[in-house]
């Protein structure tokens, strides 16, 4: 469908570099042609991802879709066209999901911070009608993440869990499913001074101030400990005997006894939790600053990249 009555205005680098410096809006990037197995969606709104920006530094352009790229993973929006094999969907279905179903191998040229996105039906999940475009957009792969990493911790109820950066976007998540869908014999976590009553309030029986406490030289030791920041060689001392470390954020090295996830973008897992959306067990938590306006997608990206954003950074409106 590159026809030319469709003009898709988006954000686009063409070399790797910092945001700040290579991210320009072009008034028509061209509009991504459509496989069977996809949809086009009209962006409602799109949230940003530390891999969003690692990507435009060029951290993995061995594996990465050449540039020019628009960037962008999660996407909320309205289904406008459907390839010949998609059963799921229909025009005018509300959807969201992680448009590349793996973060660093091949990424779309044609990402979320774009009016039109195009995204294989199983990486896309119905929106819960009670979540916003916001909301939504904010989840999908920060969602994917959390619950992939308790998957792979072997996480199961009555079990304790630490979770490092648990104000983070993926560490938001990770508190509550463990809390509320898993069911958890205690959940700690660490943040700055200010975001632990955030904490509390998402279901931390723990609230952690790392400006003022090293979380490994507790007494207590965890079942698991969820490393959403890079710290898997401190994180493996603050473990029970037999327990699990899992990190998301893979630093100059990640400890042996550490297992690495790397999510595997589906929209099975958006289908599964429905109902823990649906019924407010797993609240979206964007950050205050934000919705950023498509405009100003420039500065959401130098906000996420200070490392101090309160849950999800999202551009919304799009137009």
């Amino acid at each position: 469908m590159a026809s030319s009555t469709v003009v898709n205005k988006g954000w686009v680098y063409s070399e790797y570099g910092k945001s700040g410096e290579v991210l320009k809006f072009e008034e028509n990037v061209g509009v991504p042609d459509l496989k069977e197995d996809q949809v086009l969606i009209k962006v409602a709104a799109a949230a940003l991802n530390p891999v969003d920006f690692k990507r435009m530094l060029g951290w993995f352009k061995s594996t990465d879709t050449s540039p020019p790229v628009v960037p962008g993973y999660d996407v909320a929006g309205v289904v406008k066209k459907v390839g010949s094999q998609v059963t799921k969907f229909k025009v005018g279905d509300e959807v969201y999901g992680d448009i590349n179903v793996k973060s660093v191998q091949k990424p779309k040229k044609i990402g979320t911070l774009a009016e039109y996105t195009a995204a294989e039906e199983k990486v896309l999940a119905l929106k819960p009608k009670n979540l916003s475009f916001v909301e939504a957009a904010s989840l999908p792969l920060a969602l994917e993440t959390a619950y992939g990493g308790l998957e792979l911790a072997r996480f199961s109820a009555g079990k304790s869990i630490l979770v490092l950066g648990g104000a983070g976007g993926v560490g938001t998540l990770v508190i509550q499913l463990t809390k509320h869908v898993f069911g958890v014999s205690k959940v700690a976590a660490t943040a700055s001074t200010g975001k632990l009553e955030l904490l509390r309030s998402l279901g931390a029986d723990l609230a952690i101030d790392y400006t003022k406490e090293n979380f490994e030289e507790l007494p207590e030791k965890f079942d698991v400990v969820y490393d959403t920041v890079g710290q898997s060689e401190r994180a493996v001392k603050a473990v029970k005997e037999g327990g699990e470390v899992v990190t998301i954020a893979p630093v100059a090295s990640v400890a042996p006894q550490a297992k690495l996830y790397s999510v595997v973008s589906s929209g099975s897992v958006l289908e599964k939790l429905k109902p823990d959306l649906e019924s407010g067990k797993v609240k979206a938590v964007i950050d205050p600053k934000g919705p950023f306006p498509f405009s100003k997608t420039v500065e959401a990206f130098s906000y996420l990249e200070t490392g101090r954003a309160t849950g999800k950074v999202v551009v919304y409106p799009i137009p």
